[in-house]
């Protein structure tokens, strides 16, 4: 019986992390999403998978909504904060958007729009900007 009970439970334990449990996605609690896909989509080439690395993108991003901030780290170590600019609730999915300007000096502005499906925390995050976007799919849970 306790073998029974082990070939159940630890392939359920080695699936948990890609489940999100529990959780208030309302906005009224900080949050911690991790990017689990990340595609990059080129005008005339289509859309490609590619890592967190390869386009500069942080692997964790952190919603504070006291502040009204996602943050998270890039590559190369340094802090990226944008400001969330507009949150509405549509059809159980919490949306945050924003707009930033990139690297200082370089044309790489885009608008994002992070979306978290209420009942499972799961996120898409898009961005926008000058022949390029991006759909991040990923997972987020309460802090």
């Amino acid at each position: 019986m306790k073998n029974k009970l082990l070939k159940i439970l630890i392939p359920g334990m080695l699936l948990a992390p890609l489940t999100v449990f529990g959780g208030n996605f309302d906005g009224s609690n900080s949050l911690l999403c991790v990017s689990i896909e990340i595609n990059e989509c080129l005008p005339g080439e289509g859309c490609s998978l590619v890592t967190a690395t390869s386009v500069d993108a942080p692997q964790f991003i952190k919603v504070d909504f006291e502040n009204n901030t996602l943050t998270g780290d890039r590559t190369a170590g340094q802090e990226k904060k944008s400001a969330i600019e507009r949150m509405e609730t549509v059809d159980g999915k919490l949306m945050l958007q924003g707009a930033e300007d990139g690297i200082e000096a370089i044309r790489d502005g885009i608008g994002w729009t992070l979306s978290i499906t209420q009942s499972n925390g799961k996120m898409v995050l898009t961005g926008s900007g000058e022949n390029v976007g991006f759909v991040i799919f990923g997972a987020c849970t309460t802090l």
